[in-house]
């Protein structure tokens, strides 16, 4: 009996606790609600408060002051006043006389008009002559229609000589507010609803109506001839202090946790009313799930006290095994350290074989690059008799010259020796650069230079075989990211392959083109000789790989301008052309698009 005691106190303070809780949460959500409906109803307000004086003041309302009884005027301060209603979007714009009396309205021509009725007993038109100004909110005693109504002066020489009254409705807001989780009403001073999202609690009362309450209603007939009805609501306090309305409708009984916000300036108070069953099942269900886990607590204690003696089985069982398996571990863990140490060795020989390699890699490239220089310096010879033959015969001739006082001639012979000897020298400096191995950054190097170069040291070959070199660059021609000395050592291996490929053919001719694009700049060396066989030009890139005759070559032209290719960041390929003769093409970053970074030597 103590225990169920004990549980039952437990329970009902667990059950209280976790209602309060739930409730505060449900006020914390019903708070952002009564908010956002204050906020709307306060904004839609102030969009009309300063229209109806600045409409009272404009020159058509004064001017009907004067000739009321004008037909003419009258009618055109209705069309004006319905002009203006339905650029507001209001509901009606009226003008009333002194008396009370509706001389001109924007619902001139409908049914329910205004023309001709007498408002006097409005709020909203005796605040004006007391307060300045007029507001009333109230169910249209012609429409039969809820709207918010402000009333203005229209003053001539500082004298009232009417109203001007607009109405608005708020129908828009209150549809809003339907359909939510929350009830959603405002209710006047007199404490009668008179919007709400429940639409059948308006013009009832949140509480009876006294006599004096009563009165005051039907004096301003804010709600014409509807008669307010009570509502079924009780009135309670939570846990926490809490408002809390019990409405007993039809549907059954609900209880409602009640936040409210008064809106002075309009004399209403907006409530929000939160259904509290919510909170109610949250509680409930704590409740149940605290109980259920004492229960679950209780069972895991029998649970506990069976296992402990499975447990100490286990245990021994587990020592056992343990003291077997770290044997066992003791014994792969001596084979794994022999394993290791033997994969040990086997990696820093297979590390100092790739050194090897590297090493030797670098100096067949360079042996290469050595005894492509010696073949080309070789054949070079004979470019250089040509102008030391030229160059003898111009010096014995400006010698003839000098002795015969001639020597306007001579100097032009000097003049002549003088380019003879430029021109070797700058084949001279061609090939030291080229045979020199380059340890520099890359840097930007036009295009144009680079092939001006590679042409200077294969001209005579290309004079000797009657090819002709054609060139397009672009406009302007691209500046890329490379390494001066190694671009033009590729271009000069790819148009050595090609003027091999043409040798003992008539009419054979080289293009050489260049297009930059997405930045990088794509450069295409296109003969017409015989091309490239199938079956070897997957390997054309390889070292030592050379379908030329015996001691015509090494095989490291296009591997070492492949690797360079690589280097700059670009790409090396070779195809045939469908007419025939062979296509490499070299793509490289342009200036603007690569990053720095050392060449690799």
């Amino acid at each position: 009996m103590a225990a169920l005691a004990l549980a039952w106190v437990l329970g009902s303070w667990g059950y209280r606790a976790a209602h309060q809780g739930a409730l505060g949460t449900l006020e914390a959500r019903g708070e952002n609600t009564l908010h956002l409906a204050v906020a709307a109803l306060r904004g839609q307000l102030r969009r009309f408060d300063r229209l109806p004086g600045l409409i009272a003041q404009s020159p058509e309302i004064r001017a009907l002051m004067f000739d009321k009884n004008d037909p003419a005027r009258v009618q055109e301060t209705n069309l004006h006043l319905r002009a203006l209603n339905d650029l507001l979007q209001s509901s009606d714009i009226y003008v009333m006389a002194l008396d009370g009396t509706t001389v001109a309205a924007s619902n001139f021509d409908l049914p329910h008009s205004f023309m001709g009725g007498n408002f006097a007993f409005r709020p909203y038109f005796r605040d004006v002559f007391t307060r300045g100004e007029g507001r009333f909110y109230a169910l249209g005693t012609t429409s039969l229609v809820r709207g918010y109504y402000f009333g203005a002066p229209i003053l001539i020489d500082d004298a009232v000589e009417g109203v001007l009254v607009v109405k608005i409705d708020l129908d828009a807001i209150e549809q809003s507010w339907r359909g939510s989780d929350y009830e959603v009403i405002v209710t006047d001073p007199e404490d009668v609803i008179f919007m709400s999202s429940h639409p059948d609690w308006t013009f009832a009362t949140t509480r009876p109506l006294d006599n004096e309450r009563r009165a005051r209603t039907l004096a301003t007939r804010r709600y014409a001839d509807v008669t307010p009805h009570d509502l079924p609501l009780s009135r309670s306090a939570g846990p926490g202090g809490e408002v809390l309305w019990r409405y007993a409708g039809g549907a059954g009984t609900r209880d409602y946790l009640v936040l409210s916000e008064p809106m002075p300036d309009a004399d209403w108070t907006v409530h929000v009313l939160v259904d509290t069953a919510t909170a109610q099942r949250q509680a409930l269900a704590l409740v149940a799930l605290a109980a259920l886990a004492a229960g679950l607590a209780g069972l895991a204690a029998v649970i506990v006290a069976q296992r402990r003696a499975r447990l100490a089985e286990r245990l021994a069982l587990q020592a056992q095994a343990r003291a077997e398996l770290e044997g066992r571990v003791e014994a792969r863990t001596a084979e794994l350290g022999q394993v290791n140490r033997q994969l040990q060795a086997e990696i820093g020989e297979r590390r100092a074989a790739e050194q090897r390699l590297r090493d030797t890699q670098a100096e067949l490239v360079q042996a290469g690059k050595l005894a492509a220089l010696g073949q080309m310096s070789a054949t070079l010879s004979h470019e250089f008799n040509q102008p030391l033959a030229a160059a003898r015969n111009f010096a014995e001739n400006a010698e003839a010259f000098i002795e015969r006082g001639r020597i306007d001639e001579a100097r032009a012979n000097i003049g002549r020796i003088l380019t003879l000897i430029e021109r070797m020298s700058a084949i001279s400096r061609n090939l030291r650069s080229f045979a020199r191995k380059p340890n520099a950054r890359l840097r930007d190097v036009p295009l144009a230079e680079a092939v001006e170069g590679a042409r200077e040291i294969l001209d005579w070959r290309l004079k000797a075989q009657g090819i002709a070199l054609h060139l397009d660059l672009g406009a302007p021609p691209p500046v890329l990211r490379a390494g001066p000395v190694r671009l033009q050592q590729v271009l000069v291996n790819i148009l050595g392959n090609a003027i091999d490929a043409l040798e003992g053919r008539q009419g054979g001719h080289i293009t050489l083109t260049a297009r930059a694009e997405g930045g990088v700049a794509t450069i295409t060396i296109a003969d017409n000789g015989p091309g490239i066989a199938d079956g070897v030009i997957g390997r054309v890139f390889d070292p030592f790989f050379s379908s030329k005759g015996v001691g015509k070559g090494l095989g490291l032209g296009l591997s070492i301008s492949y690797n360079i290719a690589h280097d700059f960041g670009g790409t090396l390929s070779a195809t045939n052309c469908p007419g025939g003769g062979a296509t490499f093409t070299l793509t490289l970053p342009l200036a603007e698009a690569a990053t720095p970074r050392p060449e690799p030597a």
